[in-house]
């Protein structure tokens, strides 16, 4: 599924020297540009009504790829939302990173143009600021984990009057979503995995703290190791980590030398996104086979981090070896 960028910069402490690579595409697809995350159109109305809206004729459990019947006779010019499966998890808030699964078709026709259910994992993305249609930032938000959403979406809360030739959209047609709210993440969010002793009296020691708070690193008063550690503090179980994947993440890092934190998420109140091409190499070494829902320690050398060139305006030094804390919230 290509997707339009998520607009989040990341942070300059994680970037190679090269600088970002093109994170537009997700190399999983095989959808052409029509998820609910490509540009949204202009918003036209604000009003939510409860139908009409085609019948699930079958996988009607959560996390089961529905299948939709064709929309019956005229759809309504308004957004149509019903709630087909109530969670009780937490409540989906504006301008949280939305983790679901979802499948969409044509009202007119019920063909399908793109479901993440086929991909085997489900898609995340910002919800409620104007990073997805519309439709879906007005349907969605507030909605609970463990929902199931179906919502018609009119052109105007949709693709507008272009539609989306390459996923066979017309300017005029209203579109047809099953939504599984799997999960939302935002500044406060942390890993729940479960803790790993922590014995090794030569590397630093990361606080297990899930409660949203960046967690204590003591650096050891001990000389840097020479090579790449990445251990986990808390593991979760979780997909395993793929060098191609983009993350998203909570992190905080700080220099071995004193310990002072250099960068960290959680004092931006916002979480970092990217792909384990665009950032240094320690990180992406670091990361590779670990498993989401998991907290990390990685103690990066200088020639995995910025060796003799390190970014200009931190306090990063020549050589430096570099300490983070990663929590593994999602792949993206």
């Amino acid at each position: 599924m290509r997707r339009r960028s998520l607009l989040l910069a990341v942070p300059a402490g994680l970037l190679t020297l090269a600088g970002c690579g093109d994170d537009s595409s997700d190399g999983g697809s095989a959808s052409a540009s029509s998820s609910p995350s490509t540009s949204p159109s202009p918003q036209k109305s604000t009003k939510i009504v409860p139908g009409p809206l085609p019948d699930v004729t079958a996988g009607k459990e959560f996390g089961e790829k529905p299948t939709v019947a064709k929309g019956p006779g005229e759809p309504s010019p308004e957004l149509a939302v019903k709630t087909l499966i109530a969670g009780t998890g937490t409540a989906v808030a504006k301008g949280d990173f939305l983790q679901a699964n979802y499948l969409g078709q044509i009202w007119s026709t019920a063909k399908v143009f793109d479901n993440s259910y086929d991909r085997g994992s489900p898609s995340v993305f910002p919800i409620g600021v104007g990073q997805v249609i519309p439709g879906w930032d007005m349907a969605l938000v507030g909605k609970k984990a463990g929902s199931r959403v179906e919502l018609a979406v009119p052109p105007g809360l949709g693709y507008g009057e272009a539609g989306n030739e390459k996923a066979g959209i017309k300017g005029t047609d209203t579109l047809v979503f099953v939504v599984d709210v799997v999960n939302s993440f935002n500044g406060k969010s942390s890993v729940k995995g479960k803790a790993v002793p922590q014995e090794d009296a030569d590397l630093p020691e990361v606080g297990t703290n899930t409660n949203g708070s960046a967690p204590a690193v003591k650096v050891p008063k001990t000389a840097a190791p020479t090579g790449l550690v990445s251990e986990y503090v808390l593991e979760g179980d979780g997909d395993v980590v793929k060098a191609t994947d983009s993350l998203l993440v909570q992190y905080k890092g700080v220099l071995w030398a004193d310990g002072k934190e250099f960068d960290s998420s959680y004092q931006r109140g916002q979480l970092a996104q990217f792909g384990l091409g665009e950032v240094v190499k320690g990180w992406a070494q670091g990361l590779t086979g670990k498993k989401v829902g998991s907290r990390v320690l990685i103690v990066i050398p200088p020639a995995l981090g910025y060796g003799d060139t390190p970014p200009q305006g931190t306090p990063i030094k020549k050589d430096s070896t570099l300490v983070f804390s990663v929590d593994i919230l999602a792949k993206m």
